[in-house]
């Protein structure tokens, strides 16, 4: 059995819990996005998107 997830559902759920338990402030959270907007739209985007592709690669070929 698999079990698919986006990494945007996933990352915001992190983001979620942070502020939540770990008492990350609201503002710091839409800096951080609004960060991840600004590198989406740099000229190193394609090398953090192979990275987290081989990364999920990665953790999806471990065997249990």
């Amino acid at each position: 059995m698999a079990l698919s997830i986006s990494a945007v559902v996933l990352l915001a759920i992190v983001v979620f819990l942070l502020i939540r338990k770990s008492g990350l402030k609201g503002g710091h959270a839409v800096v951080c996005a609004l960060l991840g907007f600004y590198l989406a739209s740099s000229s190193i985007a394609p090398s953090i998107s192979n990275l987290t592709t081989n990364v999920a690669g990665m953790i999806g070929g471990l065997k249990f």
